[in-house]
């Protein structure tokens, strides 16, 4: 049985919605259009921001509690983000992520709604992602009628099974015609993975305006950039 008023829910509360707030603090949010989400597995629930709640009128009891199936538990009279089927689909499928993070930003959504990847041109991109951001294919419109949210997150799963991609070395997917979905082990981590995305996005979309026909990183620069970050032989940053 969840204690629903434990010290633990009340950290995972501030957690989330610290992390919610930052959104628009870092230009990835306008209006109410983002969430951000954390797991905790061995408590047996999921911690999202209510739905269409403008941000400057949110508080920490406003987070809303579900458990792992995305059924809320602890709404305070307030019903979840209308994303609450994505992120669950997406800590099911992919169990070493604990936060989720979806926003409209600019240049994310620009390329979402060219449905393309995000090529790996430079190494600002290969620090984070290791290889291009995918753009995954349309919705049907069965999809879409069905169980739009769930299909959402069906289908991000499914893009990253098909190319065989690991969920921690590209930490962030666009929706095509929709927008981008980022996640990590903390949501700290997940909005950093956020704001990347949008940057590599936008420098991605100026690079090739200046060069037509432009090649991507090479792979030793690639590996390079992207191993001495992640993995167990890393060495940037202190120790």
């Amino acid at each position: 049985m969840i204690s629903l008023d434990s010290k633990r829910l009340v950290e995972l509360k501030k957690e989330v919605f610290e992390a919610n707030m930052a959104l628009p603090e870092a230009g990835l949010v306008k209006l109410t259009w983002g969430n951000v989400s954390v797991i905790d597995r061995l408590l047996g629930v999921i911690v999202i921001k209510p739905s269409g709640v403008a941000y400057d009128k949110m508080k920490v009891e406003d987070m809303v509690v579900a458990n792992l199936a995305g059924i809320p538990i602890e709404t305070n009279g307030l019903t979840p983000s209308s994303d609450l089927l994505t992120h669950t689909t997406l800590y099911q499928a992919f169990p070493n992520i604990g936060a989720v993070v979806h926003t409209h930003s600019k240049w994310a959504v620009a390329w979402a709604q060219a449905k393309r990847d995000i090529p790996a041109y430079g190494t600002t991109h290969a620090d984070t992602f290791y290889g291009r951001v995918p753009c995954t294919r349309e919705l049907t419109d069965s999809e879409v009628s069905a169980d739009y949210e769930r299909e959402t997150g069906n289908v991000i799963v499914s893009t990253f099974t098909e190319r065989r991609l690991d969920p921690e070395a590209t930490p962030g997917v666009i929706v095509s015609s929709h927008g981008p979905f980022t996640w990590g082990k903390t949501a700290k981590q997940a909005v950093e993975h956020s704001l990347i995305l949008d940057e590599v996005a936008d420098m991605a979309f100026v690079s090739e305006q200046l060069a037509h026909n432009l090649s991507p990183i090479p792979s030793f620069l690639l590996n390079k950039h992207y191993y001495r970050k992640h993995g167990e032989n890393a060495y940037y940053g202190q120790k």
